[in-house]
């Protein structure tokens, strides 16, 4: 190890053991919130319409996926 001090804690959850070191590391609690049950897709898009796709996203300050998750959800719903 490189000389950081290093505290054994009592485990959160049964059967669990960790390490803790004075900064940083996994909170409970910490962390992106997820969006409930997710698929992956893959596509595969010219570059006008990845170009197209970052300036909205710099635009909108959202990522990618926000942004085209929300594409897909307004056409579903004007169908």
């Amino acid at each position: 190890m490189t000389g950081k001090k290093i505290k054994i804690a009592v485990p959160d959850q049964e059967g669990q053991v960790s390490l803790m070191f004075s900064r940083g590391g996994p909170r409970a609690g910490a962390g992106r919130k997820g969006i409930g049950e997710t698929k992956k897709v893959s596509l595969t898009l010219t570059k006008q319409v990845w170009d197209e796709l970052e300036n909205r996203c710099s635009v909108s300050g959202l990522s990618k996926s926000e942004v085209i998750r929300g594409m897909i959800e307004a056409s579903l719903h004007n169908t």
